[in-house]
């Protein structure tokens, strides 16, 4: 089979283009820049998602488009807001109505549990519709946005398949999750802030076993959660911490403490690794849950997670 898969150089996306390569599968991987994607084991054509004819030239002959390619940050200043709905929200638009262009049997789009917003203690499920648009932050507002776009092609008839992760981890990721873990494993996370948020967490190598098996089994026009376990932030720098024989810090600052430093958020941004937009950052984590089942997926998919106890042990 020949695959097309947007974000190959990503954590997610790298994962997936090296288990379609050993299933045996063609790959043609999209890439701002080839010299700097050469350890990638796929054919790599040079481009970016701003233009919905060349991107069907380059997936014609494509059986499978894997879109995952997206711009994630929370706590982004005003000014890097339209670059990140360009990337997320018109990008997605283009890379599938390019993919149906190109006649492609069967599309994977990359969702999240995001696009439900704050679940207020609730675990949902993949009927869930969020009341109104409460967005916490612009990677929450984007994606929701791109979510319905692709809820709009299948209702025009594109094979798409969504799948929706959790909050992914895994050896090798740097995002901010991947950092606080890595400090706890340290032994080097001095202070707990805004660790309550609630998540959905999943392995990346359990996150690329659903999304081959939404491929392969998934139902055209469905949406498939891809969660691990539901937990909190704090629970996962617990466990991070007792496994690697370091002990959490006992003192959490109070989110009204942090909520002082929104003045001087781009500096705090740099201490703590997140972006300067702190108010942002406190308004996606402060008392918010992303909680949702992946029932459907275990049920439908056959998808079967690992616990984050034997998960985490990995990072």
């Amino acid at each position: 089979m020949r695959t097309f898969v947007t974000g190959a150089t990503g954590f997610l996306g790298g994962r997936l283009l090296r288990r379609l390569r050993d299933r045996g599968d063609e790959v043609v991987a999209l890439v701002r820049d080839p010299s700097r994607a050469a350890r990638l084991d796929a054919d790599l054509v040079k481009g970016d998602l701003s233009d919905r004819a060349r991107l069907a030239g380059q997936i014609r002959g494509a059986d499978a488009v894997f879109h995952l390619a997206a711009v994630y940050k929370v706590g982004i200043p005003q000014s890097e807001r339209a670059a990140m709905f360009e990337a997320n929200v018109g990008g997605t638009a283009r890379v599938l109505d390019a993919a149906v262009d190109a006649g492609v049997l069967r599309i994977v789009y990359v969702s999240t549990v995001n696009v439900f917003g704050n679940t207020h203690g609730r675990v949902v499920d993949e009927t869930y519709e969020r009341p109104g648009r409460d967005y916490v932050s612009t990677y929450d507002e984007t994606k929701h946005l791109a979510h319905v776009v692709a809820k709009e092609r299948i209702a025009r008839g594109a094979p798409i398949v969504i799948v929706q992760p959790g909050a992914i981890y895994g050896p090798g990721d740097h995002s901010e999750l991947g950092e606080q873990l890595e400090l706890a494993r340290t032994g080097k996370l001095k202070l707990l802030a805004l660790a309550g948020v609630g998540v959905n967490a999943v392995h990346v190598d359990d996150v690329v076993s659903g999304i081959l098996l939404a491929y392969d089994r998934g139902r055209i026009g469905e949406s498939y959660v891809l969660g691990g376990e539901i937990t909190t932030l704090r629970q996962m720098l617990q466990i991070v911490s007792e496994q690697s024989g370091h002990r959490l810090p006992r003192f959490e600052l109070p989110a009204a403490l942090v909520k002082l430093a929104i003045p001087f958020g781009p500096l705090v941004g740099k201490v703590m690794n997140t972006g300067p937009n702190l108010r942002e950052l406190i308004a996606a984590s402060d008392g918010v849950t992303y909680w949702a089942t992946d029932a459907k997926a275990r049920e439908e998919l056959g998808y079967a997670p690992r616990p984050v106890i034997e998960g985490l042990a990995d990072v």
